[in-house]
């Protein structure tokens, strides 16, 4: 009896902590659900143009891109050098501070099942591989970070995740802006292309964040 006593008590207290941390772990998961496939991830860029797109749209972020699962594993895809895939952890920790804001659209749980999600990777991978597009033109040849994701939303449901503007309705005012204007285009800025930037994207009443690190 000597030497059950004391194997009971370490059972009851080993069983007591692992109930305690079944307790804990949903909680904690809670706090910051597991993306999926569909969602938007913001953060802030340490590349050359990071700032100027900041002072031009008055925004904290400047680049953005897709949650897109290969194998299990999460993936972003973005336009960068080229539309490519990215490690979802080699994603974050680009950005400034490895700040990230995701976020899902608002009718995810009843259009982005099996087949709305499949839609949506078909119409996204299908500008795989172009070429990042420096002057922001509307048009598939080349594709920049918010061009990506908007268009794949649009083509594979018709919603519209913020609203395009005129490039000539941004703040080109700042010295900043100035400078990587005349870098990209010259004297001959085309201020009445359309143009969708990461801001109106993230400030659209279609989505809602789910999580911010």
């Amino acid at each position: 009896m000597s030497m059950v006593a004391p194997t009971l008590h370490r059972s009851l207290v080993i069983c007591t902590l692992l109930l305690g941390l079944f307790v804990l772990l949903p909680g904690a998961y809670a706090a910051e659900p597991a993306l999926r496939d569909g969602d938007i991830l913001f953060h802030t860029s340490r590349s050359a143009q990071s700032a100027a797109i900041q002072r031009a749209t008055h925004s904290r972020y400047s680049h953005m891109g897709l949650v897109l699962h290969q194998d299990g594993k999460p993936f972003v895809l973005e336009a960068a050098a080229t539309v490519k895939f990215t490690p979802l952890p080699q994603w974050i920790a680009r950005g400034d501070g490895g700040h990230y804001v995701a976020k899902r659209w608002t009718e995810a749980d009843t259009r982005l099942d099996a087949h709305g999600a499949a839609r949506l990777r078909r119409e996204a991978l299908a500008l795989q591989g172009k070429p990042y597009d420096l002057t922001f033109e509307w048009s598939d040849q080349r594709i920049y970070c918010s061009e990506l994701v908007w268009k794949a939303y649009q083509r594979a449901f018709g919603v519209r995740l913020g609203e395009t503007q005129l490039l000539r309705q941004f703040d080109l005012d700042t010295p900043v802006v100035k400078a990587k204007l005349r870098q990209r285009y010259g004297e001959r800025i085309p201020l009445d292309e359309t143009v969708i930037s990461p801001a109106a994207m993230f400030d659209s009443d279609l989505l809602r964040t789910v999580v911010e690190h």
